[in-house]
């Protein structure tokens, strides 16, 4: 128990809040309502392995890095509680799981999946070749909503697109934020991102810009699909969360970018899904 709780730490699991419900948005959108058992389950199944996958990868890929990185000392794969042998066995099973869960959707889900897989395994890579990385990431995050419409439908209509593009702008100037506080140990070991390249205070100012393109991604969204009110309760909420988590921070003071401050951005998913879903319903 002690080496699958390792492994479930290993891959951040609880990371999921950040992407699932985008993806079951995805999925309630193209079934103007309750999916079917089948879709849930599969669109659920193939989350879960993509996900699983990507940071498995991720955390193999920037092992190098993250040994002699402080903050990331308790790192199961860092610490050695599990070998990179298990991780490499656990992206096989994981990709299996995604591609054969993709096989039960739409076809053309299955047909999609090199793409898929592109951002998902390539987006560590990133990090040593340009300051966009973190929108890289966004990308990866941003196929979930698109594939759990996609799913159902097989379409991939202009409110997807903007949803999806919400995703990528929320999820990639947050990345930003966050990494921020390893701007002097990436210039070190020569890696990019948006403080690297533009310094704490501008990657915060830019993240803050895009953080408002993203909202209004989402309101696009709430009118393509003529969501009504309720719908934008939850974007309000997200507004007010995106706005906490700008203010509680300073270039100059890193100490409130801590685990908890992580997680709360997981609130933008999770309200404008349930919003969503209390809207269809």
């Amino acid at each position: 128990m002690s080496k699958l709780s390792a492994h479930i730490n290993n891959i951040a699991l609880h990371h999921t809040v950040f992407a699932l419900p985008f993806a079951y948005m995805g999925l309630f959108l193209a079934a103007k309502g309750i999916p079917t058992f089948h879709d849930f389950i599969w669109v659920t199944l193939a989350m879960v392995g993509a996900r699983s996958s990507a940071l498995a990868m991720d955390n193999i890929v920037d092992l190098k890095f993250d040994k002699v990185q402080p903050r990331m000392k308790k790192r199961p794969l860092v610490a050695g509680t599990i070998k990179p042998i298990e991780v490499f066995v656990l992206i096989i099973i994981s990709l299996a799981i995604f591609l054969f869960s993709a096989a039960q959707l739409a076809p053309i889900c299955l047909k999609l999946t090199p793409i898929c897989l592109f951002f998902l395994l390539f987006y560590p890579y990133t990090k040593r070749f340009t300051f966009l990385c973190h929108y890289f990431l966004g990308v990866a995050l941003a196929m979930a909503p698109a594939g759990g419409y996609m799913a159902v439908t097989g379409q991939l209509p202009l409110g997807i697109i903007f949803l999806s593009g919400g995703v990528c702008l929320w999820i990639g100037s947050f990345d930003a934020i966050y990494g921020s506080q390893d701007r002097e140990f990436d210039l070190k070991h020569h890696l990019h991102s948006l403080a690297t390249k533009f310094g704490v205070a501008k990657a915060h100012r830019i993240a803050a810009y895009l953080h408002c393109v993203s909202i209004l991604c989402f309101i696009l969204t709430g009118i393509y699909f003529d969501l009504s009110w309720i719908y934008y309760i939850g974007v309000l909420i997200a507004i007010v969360t995106l706005i906490y988590q700008h203010n509680i921070i300073s270039p100059n003071d890193f100490h409130r970018l801590t685990q908890v401050y992580f997680m709360r951005n997981g609130i933008v998913s999770i309200v404008i899904f349930i919003f969503t879903l209390i809207d269809l319903i």
